[in-house]
């Protein structure tokens, strides 16, 4: 290529990138705008074709500057015609809303029927685009089912879909690909995407790794559980437990192999704090926004009924690696000068305290206390975000000009775009001007990063809302429900087993939100409508074990993404993530014997209830990842012994039963650490050695 068209081709990769970042601009004042003004004059449903459109264009522009750059002029040209025919259809689908919503329900025009189609392609292709062939074949495979069901024998045979009812479902009634989900994710998810690019892009990430640490430097597991506390607090706004085993897996897991753990091991730890954070609130992967909405009940309230189940999970994960990292090589220093260039001083933790501190009480505050909604909630806090993102930089240094401190001063500038870790040096300046410069940039690309991280998750749910609209009107459901009751004849721990093997089978890959709104649809409703169980505790159950599908063989998505980066064989990183994350295999069915630790009102039953089932779950981890100092022949069966009082400690009903067993665990528990320490057991007899 000669140096004059190279750089025709710079000039047009970079006319395009800018185009993405202007639209990205525009699309997200589109958004605001309909939330604070919009709501009352544009039905939702309307809105959502043109929040669709939008997102998908962006995407497709977004994807388009990297197939110009590598000059592959046919995935070009197949972008451009896709995006051609999501402009057509939004623009003609929002002018002519009446007529498609109210006056047209039911049939549609040939033309509007072939429109239909060219919008399936569409989606069809990104979602492969996006998220590979498991996920064509499961939309393709589901449109297969519904129109051709007549061909299906035994229990999930039905009559069969005509291709126009189909099409009406997904496209033209503005349902499926337009309905529920795609509204949602327009109304409540997209602000709080905005708000997790802003956060990208004032550095909040950079200031949760300077956080976990300095908290690691004061624990003997210190290296390794710097990986559990970025990777949870990370993952639980990432939405995708394999995007955020990549991301912070870069950083996390070259850092535990350093400081001595097996790349194994580093990889168990890392695929299981990824898949771990998709569950905490307050965003819970998105997830929270979309149970709040199919449960009919507050935001705050699925945040609440979230917590001691979150807290169990992370102290059981923080114990797991303890074990596991000073078992495998001992107490590990932290040295904070080999991972940044220098301390904050106290003054710059106070302004960055304030700068993320306030937004985020601003959505607390708002939500929680004030009661406000979701929608205005995240506006506000978006507001908030990126008044003082920009204008607390700019006080600082108007400050630190005022008194003479014109010293450049060397930060770490933390990269996060391709999802690589890169360490690059950066200048403060002490120009006022400057520094607002730097900061409107940053906001520029705080927008540009929310359209990015969002694009996905509205394609995949986007796609998923047509897959449960068929799957609900093929009677799919139900016909869980009764291959479950076949299977467990009427027994509930049985039916709760082989429910949490369907979640897990329908998890794999997937998007947290995604795997959650596909197994509350079909196997959700079992529990509450046969067995009757409370809905936060069957939603709970179901979304605990759909995500548990990050750690699970064969296919542990979380796993295949950090034993990629470790370099290790999957099958050991497997095993390892597994004897970390063990009692969260238990945890979901906790839910349905204990479901008073997923409710709306935390109280002294649900607590009592929440430390029982974290010390059942301690007992596991103990069984599965201490040292025990037997032969091979009396560790195993000790281990099994562990592994089945935990578990029963964490579902069995009965407290004084459950008293008796951890009674039983730390006396056990003392003698061991006894036995290791060549001091006499506290009790007459022994164990052997």
């Amino acid at each position: 290529m000669s140096t004059e068209t190279s750089t025709t081709l710079n000039g047009k990769v970079r006319a395009l990138d800018v185009a993405v970042t202007v639209g990205a601009l525009v699309f997200w004042a589109i958004v605001l705008a309909w939330i604070r003004w919009g709501q009352g004059s544009i039905a939702r449903n309307r809105y959502a074709v043109v929040f669709l459109g939008g997102i998908l264009v962006l995407y497709l522009m977004h994807e388009a500057v990297d197939s110009l750059s590598e000059g592959d002029l046919l995935d070009l040209l197949i972008l451009v015609a896709c995006g051609a025919v999501m402009v057509v259809a939004s623009v003609y689908i929002y002018t002519d809303y009446e007529a498609f919503y109210i006056r047209r329900q039911g049939w549609a025009h040939d033309y509007e029927y072939r429109l239909a189609w060219l919008v399936i392609a569409v989606i069809l292709y990104l979602t492969w685009r996006a998220y590979g062939n498991v996920f064509l074949a499961l939309i393709g495979g589901v449109m297969l089912y519904a129109r051709f069901g007549n061909y299906v024998p035994g229990l999930f045979g039905h009559s069969g879909i005509e291709t126009n009812f189909m099409l009406q479902m997904l496209i033209t009634d503005l349902a499926g690909f337009y309905g529920s989900l795609t509204q949602l994710t327009a109304a409540w998810i997209a602000p709080f995407l905005l708000y997790a690019g802003l956060l990208f892009a004032y550095g909040a990430f950079d200031l949760i790794l300077r956080i976990a640490i300095v908290s690691a430097k004061y624990i003997e597991s210190g290296v390794a559980q710097t990986a559990v506390i970025a990777s949870a607090i990370i993952g639980s706004i990432n939405g995708s437990y394999a995007a955020n085993a990549g991301m912070t897996g870069s950083f996390t897991i070259p850092t535990m192999m350093d400081a001595g753990l097996s790349g194994r091991t580093a990889a168990g730890i890392e695929g299981t704090a990824s898949t771990s954070g998709q569950v905490l609130p307050p965003v819970m992967g998105a997830s929270a926004f979309v149970m709040a909405s199919v449960l009919g009940i507050a935001y705050i309230d699925v945040v609440i009924a979230g917590l001691i189940p979150a807290a169990i999970l992370v102290i059981s994960i923080l114990v797991a690696v303890h074990y596991t990292s000073v078992n495998e090589i001992g107490g590990q220093s932290m040295d904070f000068e080999d991972y940044f260039d220098e301390e904050m001083t106290r003054n710059d933790k106070l302004v960055q305290s304030v700068r993320f501190g306030v937004p985020f009480a601003v959505l607390l505050i708002t939500l929680g206390y004030l009661q406000w909604t979701v929608m205005t909630s995240a506006l506000y806090t978006i507001v908030a975000m990126v008044g003082l993102g920009v204008a607390i930089p700019v006080a600082q240094t108007a400050y630190e000009v005022s008194n003479g401190q014109r010293g450049a001063r060397v930060e770490l500038d933390e990269r996060w775009s391709t999802g690589v870790r890169s360490r690059v040096a950066s200048v403060r300046r002490n120009s006022v001007f400057d520094t607002l410069v730097d900061e409107v940039g940053n906001t520029i690309h705080g927008f540009r990063r929310g359209a990015v991280i969002l694009a996905p998750i509205a394609i995949i749910l986007a796609a998923v809302n047509g897959v449960v609209d068929l799957l609900g009107t093929t009677g799919v459901p139900s016909r869980i429900a009764i291959m479950l009751m076949q299977l467990s004849g009427g027994i509930l721990i049985v039916a709760v087993i082989f429910g949490m093997g369907v979640c897990i089978v329908m998890g794999v890959g997937m998007p947290t939100v995604a795997a959650y709104v596909i197994v509350s649809t079909l196997v959700a409703p079992t529990f509450i409508n046969v067995f009757e169980i409370p809905e936060l505790a069957a939603h709970y159950m179901v979304f605990y074990a759909a995500v548990m599908a990050g750690v699970t063989p064969p296919v542990a998505v979380a796993v295949v993404v950090a034993s990629g980066i470790a370099g290790s064989n999957f099958w050991r990183s497997c095993a390892s993530a597994i004897t970390i994350a063990a009692p969260l295999f238990v945890l979901p069915i906790s839910f349905i014997y204990h479901p008073e630790i997923v409710s709306t009102a935390i109280g002294p039953q649900s607590l009592i209830s929440g430390l029982l089932i974290l010390l059942g779950a301690i007992t596991i981890i103990y069984g599965l990842n201490y040292p025990f100092p037997h032969s091979r022949w009396v560790t195993l069966p000790l281990r099994a012994v562990l592994f089945a009082l935990g578990a029963f400690v964490m579902i069995y009903p009965s407290w004084v039963l459950k008293a008796v067993v951890i009674a039983a665990f730390f006396l056990l528990f003392a003698s061991e650490r006894a036995i290791a320490n060549g001091r006499d057991l506290p009790f007459p007899t022994s164990l052997g050695r």
